[in-house]
């Protein structure tokens, strides 16, 4: 079970980016650029998938301007339903800001077509032995199995169908539909057999996710017909390029290399030296990713919504690079970096590129003295706790409330050392300050009044 050898091209972002437009394109679909990290969509957080752009396309509110479409589409996964922030760096394959490609059918085809266009371009344009792939559907789509069996022509012990895994939601309301998978196997190597039904879940990677568009999901749990069956897919590039590579993880790919090596140039440690500092690297190339793009897209630090996700971002960056050693302000040399190594797919970033420097500039500089105040308070704290005692909440709740310390990082850190955070004695303490604010709000005015009153009968 040997694939045949991968063009160089298509072991680069840029190269895979541009053969998968290219082949979409050559299919009769439009070339879309990317949307923004922000959407429009009240529900939505951040841009989730790639279909979230054209939302208003598959319920119906707008007529789509072109009957297919291809894009690469900037995607953040931080916050909300969609979450993978604490994972990143920890596990192969888990990004905050990750590329989607995907092509759309808006009601012009469905899924004979969708699944040919698939197999077609992963066996024949990326190489991928067929013998090595595998498909799932949900367990209720016979139709979709009889497809690919009988119209691709995979074998028939090659597909399985799952239940929710093959099912696809955009969030708790809208889009939504069944969906069938296409998984690279790794080989023995790398876990049990059994398909990705039952083998090892670092065995069979997830390449290519085809979902069949069909209904809505509205609030309160029912659910309409589309207007028009429709197709939307999300084909991850660097999980494609991890593949592609044969390598094993995200990390290893040509962009994450050239950025993870910048961090080692500036913390003067080697990704792949330490198990804890390479986490540290990771977490900081995929941060500095994130924040770079969402600036750029119009997100601003802050305490509310979508600024409080970038400011967590950037913060847990720089605990990070504090981690590293590295004492000077490091986020503005990384902002450089990825726009060098992806400005040319992506030219708002070099558009941008001072702006974008400029606030994590302003963003480190304040946080590195909270951080080395709230650092050096948590630190005492945590000595002088007994094995399995819990750090209190009103040291937590000191380092949110005094120092700026985010509780996210105070349970961050202590989890790091197995102790856990009193959460309800935070709380408690969070309701305290609240109701002296409430109260102190009230004296205030309560005093102005009186004065109002007293100017009046002097008068």
């Amino acid at each position: 079970m040997t694939a045949r050898p991968v063009p160089e091209d298509l072991l680069t972002a840029n190269g895979l980016r541009r053969a998968f437009v290219d082949f979409f394109v050559a299919n009769g679909h439009h070339h879309e650029a990317s949307g923004s990290l922000l959407p429009h969509d009240p529900t939505l957080l951040f841009t989730v998938a790639g279909m979230v752009p054209f939302k208003p396309y598959f319920v119906g509110e707008q007529p789509a301007p072109w009957p297919r479409a291809v894009t690469v589409q900037k995607c953040l996964r931080a916050g909300g339903k969609h979450n993978d922030l604490d994972e990143v760096g920890r596990t192969l394959r888990h990004l905050t800001f990750f590329e989607m490609m995907g092509n759309f059918s808006f009601g012009d085809y469905f899924k004979s077509e969708a699944c040919a266009f698939a197999w077609e371009f992963v066996t024949d344009h990326l190489g991928l032995d067929p013998e090595r792939l595998w498909v799932t559907v949900h367990v209720s789509d016979a139709e979709a199995e009889a497809i690919w069996r009988d119209e691709v022509g995979v074998p028939a012990e090659r597909i399985q169908r799952l239940d929710e895994d093959n099912y696809w939601r955009m969030a708790d309301t809208g889009p939504c539909g069944p969906c069938s998978e296409i998984f690279w196997d790794k080989g023995p190597d790398f876990g049990d057999d059994g398909g990705p039904a039952h083998g090892g879940d670092e065995r069979f990677i997830e390449i290519w996710n085809l979902v069949f568009m069909q209904f809505e999901q509205h609030e309160g749990g029912s659910m309409t017909p589309l207007p028009a069956p429709s197709i939307d897919t999300g084909a991850g590039l660097e999980r494609i390029l991890s593949v592609l590579g044969g390598v094993d993880s995200v990390w290893e790919t040509d962009e994450f290399t050239r950025l993870l090596a910048r961090i080692g140039e500036i913390s003067g440690v080697s990704h792949g030296s330490d198990d804890r500092t390479d986490v540290s690297q990771r977490i900081l190339a995929d941060h500095a990713r994130s924040s770079t793009f969402l600036i750029s897209d119009g997100a601003f630090p802050s305490n509310e919504d979508r600024g409080y996700v970038l400011r967590r971002i950037v913060r847990r960056a720089i605990r990070h690079a504090w981690l590293l050693g590295v004492e000077d302000q490091i986020m503005p040399q990384l902002v450089d970096s990825v726009v060098e190594i992806m400005g040319p797919d992506y030219p708002e970033l070099v558009r941008n590129h001072a702006f974008i420097r400029d606030v994590l500039d302003r963003e480190e500089l304040r946080f590195r003295e909270t951080l080395r105040v709230g650092l050096s308070i948590l630190d005492d704290a945590l000595d002088d706790l007994a094995d399995g005692e819990r750090l209190t909440g009103d040291v937590a709740f000191k380092l949110h409330d005094t120092y700026g310390f985010p509780l996210e990082l105070t349970e961050e850190i202590t989890a790091e050392r197995s102790v856990e955070v009193d959460l309800d004695g935070f709380r408690t303490a969070m309701a305290d300050q609240q109701q002296r604010a409430r109260s102190a709000r009230k004296d205030v005015a309560a005093s102005a009044v009186a004065e109002d009153l007293r100017a009046v009968l002097e008068a």
